[in-house]
């Protein structure tokens, strides 16, 4: 099941349906099946705050994943910066709705392995996002 809530912001309009369909897709990309998924849309307050207590960062960023996932299940809650995720929409010149469907795969790619903070892995999961996003339909 995928599960959407909010923390100061409002739900955005998703096409829940079509996520659902196109998460599992991706999912079994890399030979994984959706389990339960959280969605947590939040501001930047929110978001820092939870980066400060779980990962001792200081710093605002878009999402965060919490990784539950057993086997070839993935599940986990992705924490989403609304107010981010709308920066980086602009600072990307794309529209918002495609920056947040960029952010929520993000999320679902680390649950099936793909990382993002070593040496050349940056280029692989951006690789990654483009890839799922073609499977949105």
């Amino acid at each position: 099941m995928i599960y959407y809530a909010s923390e100061n912001v409002a739900i955005p309009n998703l096409h829940r349906y079509k996520i659902k369909g196109w998460l599992r897709r991706v999912a079994l990309s890399y030979q994984k099946k959706v389990g339960d998924l959280t969605y947590i849309f939040c501001d930047d307050e929110k978001i820092l705050e939870v980066n400060r207590q779980f990962l001792k960062h200081d710093y605002y960023t878009d999402v965060i994943t919490f990784d539950y996932s057993e086997g070839d299940t993935i599940s986990g809650d992705i924490f989403i910066s609304l107010d981010t995720v709308r920066s980086n929409a602009e600072k990307y010149g794309v529209p918002y709705g495609e920056e947040l469907q960029r952010v929520m795969v993000h999320g679902v790619l680390h649950l099936c392995g793909v990382n993002d903070k070593g040496p050349g892995e940056r280029k692989k999961m951006e690789a990654a996002e483009n890839q799922a996003l073609t499977l949105f339909w």
